[in-house]
């Protein structure tokens, strides 16, 4: 109910050409950002993969991705679920020097 009128209309489906609901392309636009996998790999439950894609980037474009994070973290603040007494930085993208890992000082 949050997402949903930031969201497009519709668009009614054509004769041999089905529209994909919103919902199952946020699905599968979900699934891979969870998983990392390659748009090709997309399951097919979610619809082709290049349909998902698309929508992914025309609503980049659009900004949409940005608005529907506003309208949840509003909804969070309303409800007072963010905590904002911790914070993480991930280090992995950190990278050492060759030394570090043991290798001899020339």
């Amino acid at each position: 109910m949050i997402l949903e009128p930031l969201l497009p209309p519709e668009r009614p489906s054509k004769p041999g050409c089905p529209y994909r609901s919103h919902r199952q392309v946020l699905n599968g636009i979900f699934w891979i950002l969870r998983t990392g996998a390659p748009w090709r790999d997309l399951p097919s439950r979610y619809g082709p993969w290049s349909t998902v894609f698309d929508r992914y980037r025309r609503w980049r474009k659009q900004g949409l991705w940005d608005q529907m994070l506003d309208a949840l973290e509003a909804q969070a603040r309303q409800m007072n679920q963010i905590d904002f007494t911790f914070g993480a930085i991930d280090g992995s993208v950190v990278r050492a020097h060759k030394a570090a890992a043991g290798a001899k000082k020339t």
